[in-house]
């Protein structure tokens, strides 16, 4: 891998689905090295309530990738799916329908995939507590973006997805997860097929500034 400056990693840091290598075993060791980096994002009141879950078992794979096949059919069937969105946008849909594709393609897959991350964060409770929502999951998702941002430096693809948290009780119970952690995502982690990554099409950022109020 050639080195990267940071705005290079922070533009093309994507959300990797069919071009995941599924024939190669990841190390360990690099992944730990990734989460490494991850344990360095900032924490509310730097509780580091995280925990990280790194599922490379076949059979807990493939029971998570059972659980995510079905919540990939029910989200595919809504009308917040990828691919139905900005249809009229002719622009945008193809971007979309290509998304969609690969949503579901993952949805095949994932247990295929040499790696699942799972962030966890444990609160103490059984149920989430109620109000600032934000605060509580911003002590998780910084960390477990610069994992997936030290992967790409690191060669590895990843994706971040939510979908399987549908059966979140199903997949505690599969890997062993206390009642009083939940789970903030699924990472998908492998080495990516392919050349490298380019920033993508974005929003202007002249539709979306909003200086002094709205």
């Amino acid at each position: 891998m050639p080195e990267l400056t940071a705005d290079q990693v922070l533009t093309t840091t994507r959300s990797v689905r069919k071009r995941l290598d599924l024939s190669r075993d990841v190390p360990l060791s690099l992944v730990r090295e990734c989460l490494e980096v991850a344990l360095q994002a900032p924490s509310g009141s730097n509780r580091q309530a995280w925990h990280w879950i790194v599922v490379t078992d076949r059979d807990r794979r493939a029971a998570l990738g059972d659980l995510y096949r079905r919540a990939v059919r029910a989200y595919l069937e809504s009308e917040g799916a990828a691919g139905k969105l900005f249809g009229d946008d002719d622009s945008r849909a193809p971007v979309q329908q290509r998304v969609g594709d690969s949503v579901a393609y993952l949805g095949d897959h994932l247990a295929d995939v040499p790696v699942h991350v799972i962030p966890c964060l444990r609160t103490g409770r059984e149920k989430l507590p109620e109000g600032n929502q934000a605060g509580l999951w911003g002590s998780l998702l910084p960390a477990a973006w610069s994992f997936m941002l030290a992967a790409r430096s690191r060669g590895l693809g990843t994706a971040w997805t939510t979908l399987h948290l549908a059966y979140e009780r199903e997949a505690a119970d599969i890997l062993g997860i206390p009642a009083d952690v939940h789970q903030g995502a699924l990472i998908p982690t492998a080495f990516y097929t392919g050349d490298t990554f380019r920033p993508a099409a974005r929003q202007p950022l002249s539709e979306v500034l909003h200086i002094d109020g709205w």
